[in-house]
Order: C-alpha cells, then sequence, then structure tokens
C-alpha cells in the first residue's frame, strides 16, 4: 500500500515537472519574461484547471524558497542598513495601508460575495496563504475559501505585475539575477549552502513565521554585514527557486470547480483590483514624497507573494533592502493581527 502510494506520488510528481519544463522550455523559446516563473506557472495552471493529476514538489519547493532568502540577506549590507532611517516615512505607511484594506475588503467580501465574517477578514489581508488558512480556520473560516483567494491574489499580482513595470515605469526585467555558479567562490557557496539550511530549519523549531525565507535571510544577513559573504546565490540557483515558486502558484488550483470558479475564484480577480488601486495610491504617495524610487515603490506596496516580489525586485534592479523591509512590516502587522481578531471573534461566538 505504502509503495504503490509512493509510486502514485512519484507519477503525479514525475508529470508535474514535465509539464512545467514543457511551459519553461517554450517561454524561453518565444522570448516571454521571466520563463522560469511564467512558464511553470501557466503550464501547471491549465494541467490543473484541466483535471491533470499534478501533485506540488513538497519540501523541495519550501528548500527552493531558502535560496530567495539568502539572496535577500546578502543584499543587506552595510550601506542598506544606513539607508533605514531614510525608509521610516514610507515603512510608516503601511499600518495605514492594511487598514485601509481591511476597511474596504472585509464588506467587500461580505456584501458584495456573500462570504461569512471569519471569511471575508482573512480574506481580505494580504497576509501569507499559508498564515492566512490556518489563522482564518481556527476562526471559523472556510479554509478551501481562502486558500483560492490568496492563491488568486498571487496569481494574477504576479502575472500583471511585469507588464506594469514594463510599460508604465518602464523597468526592464533583464536585470543579471546573479553570477553563474562557476564564477562565485566555492566556500562562498558552501556557508549559502549553510546559511540557509540553519535559517530555515531553526526558523521552524523557533516557530519563525515564513522561515523558509526569513530564517535564512537573518542568518545570510548576519553573514553580509559582518564581511563573510559578498555574493548573492548564483543565477542558476534563482532561476531553480523561480522554477518551483511557478509550479506551486499553478498547481494550487488543482481540483478547482466550476462553481468555485465562478465565485471564489472571480471574487478573488475582483478584489486584486481593489487591491491594485489601493497599492497605487500608496506608492504614488510614496514616489510623490520623495520617499523611494517609483519602482521600489511599487514593489513595495504590491500585495504579492513575497517570495514572487523577490523576484521581481530582482530582476528589475529594485532597491531588494527597500522592497523586502516594507513587505516584512506588511506580514509582521498582518500575522500579529491575526491571532488577535481570531480570538475576538472566537470571543463573540462564545457569548
Amino acid at each position: 500500500m505504502r509503495k504503490h502510494l509512493f509510486t502514485r506520488t512519484a507519477g503525479q510528481r514525475g508529470l508535474t515537472f514535465a509539464l512545467a519544463a514543457a511551459g519553461t522550455g517554450l517561454f524561453w523559446l518565444l522570448g516571454l519574461p521571466l520563463p522560469f516563473l511564467f512558464g511553470p506557472m501557466t503550464f501547471c495552471l491549465a494541467g490543473a484547471l484541466a483535471h491533470v493529476p499534478l501533485r506540488g514538489f513538497g519540501q523541495v519547493s519550501v528548500a527552493a524558497r531558502t535560496i530567495l532568502g539568502v539572496a535577500v540577506g546578502a543584499s543587506i549590507t552595510p550601506a542598506v542598513i544606513a539607508e533605514l532611517p531614510r525608509m521610516a516615512a514610507s515603512v510608516a505607511l503601511i499600518p495605514l495601508f492594511i487598514a485601509a484594506i481591511a476597511l474596504i475588503g472585509v464588506p467587500f467580501f461580505r456584501r458584495l460575495w456573500g462570504f461569512d465574517g471569519p471569511t471575508a477578514y482573512y480574506a481580505a489581508m494580504p497576509g501569507g496563504l499559508q498564515d492566512m488558512v490556518i489563522f482564518g480556520t481556527e476562526a471559523g473560516a472556510n479554509p478551501r475559501v481562502l486558500s483560492l483567494v490568496h492563491a488568486t491574489r498571487v496569481l494574477i499580482i504576479v502575472t500583471l505585475a511585469p507588464f506594469i513595470l514594463g510599460h508604465f515605469y518602464g523597468a526592464p526585467l533583464t536585470n543579471p539575477i546573479g553570477s553563474p555558479v562557476a564564477d562565485l567562490p566555492w566556500h562562498e557557496l558552501l556557508i549559502m549552502v549553510a546559511a540557509a539550511w540553519i535559517g530555515w530549519k531553526g526558523g521552524e523549531r523557533i516557530g519563525l513565521f515564513g522561515a523558509s525565507i526569513l530564517g535564512p535571510m537573518i542568518v545570510t544577513a548576519a553573514l553580509s554585514l559582518s564581511g563573510v559573504i559578498h555574493f548573492r546565490p548564483p543565477a542558476e540557483a534563482i532561476l531553480a527557486a523561480q522554477f518551483f515558486i511557478g509550479c506551486g502558484i499553478g498547481v494550487h488550483f488543482l481540483g478547482v470547480t466550476l462553481r468555485e470558479l465562478t465565485r471564489v475564484v472571480a471574487a478573488g480577480i475582483a478584489y486584486v483590483v481593489v487591491l491594485a488601486v489601493l497599492a497605487a495610491v500608496f506608492s504614488g504617495i510614496v514616489s510623490w514624497m520623495g520617499l523611494g524610487d517609483p519602482v521600489a515603490a511599487y514593489l513595495a506596496f504590491a500585495p504579492g507573494g513575497q517570495a514572487e516580489m523577490t523576484v521581481l525586485a530582482i530582476v528589475t534592479g529594485a532597491d531588494l533592502g527597500f522592497v523586502i523591509t516594507h513587505h516584512l512590516t506588511r506580514i509582521v502587522i498582518v500575522i500579529v493581527g491575526a491571532p488577535i481578531v481570531a480570538g475576538l471573534i472566537a470571543g463573540r461566538r462564545k457569548d
């Protein structure tokens, strides 16, 4: 029985990998942007909606995210730390941004789409997908609805962001993502691997949210600031991270029914428009006040996934420290607030 299950799982993952690789190859041949991200995402999404028996890559996908954590950490240098006071004014806008999202998003889902209170709140909050599903479920929300709404949010934003960056901001998506592995010192590569593993597993042990990204980021930042490492992960590693992230986004829609497409996914798509307007307003304020570069400001307030926005910041050459600082602030506020709201909802139900 166990052997049969293993064989079936391996077969499904093999099919997923083959489909994702085909998407990558086609996007590469056609010269489309970010082929290692959008190729797998598009083909796996199509396969999932066609009910092809796909399966995510589990811990391999999680491990791929550690590469981005190391990339961010390696970008945190003494020069970036010196710039933190300059970011304070724009970071201070993040709580207002989240408050605006809550004030508009919760009624949007409740009144227009008929979601119950807990589901509406956790669907509206732009936190991590897994975190919002976990906290929302504890508060009595519908986990399937939350999962699809947040997956749709990430999918649409990641799909549209490159177009917006290229056509409205004139930002090329051709910035070198890293040096080839052959050009990097082997001892720094080993240190990066160790930092990724220690940060990831150490972060999980202490209950750090987003441990696969934040743990490696913290460890690598310490190494970067102390002068131990001087490079980001090699280009091949960044491309591998893009590949598995793209697969994960697409596979998440496996098993979606027609009813879910017309109600839940449609609600998620409509909500992205709301988020896009709010993000445009706040990023515009940041740019207008001279608090940040327009491209960095857009990426800092774009409510996509942290990993996906990191990839876009790297390929556009945006200020990675600026972008990540704002995303971390948003995620921390949402994560800290989530259990508080869950407790309030639970208290109301008891009353």
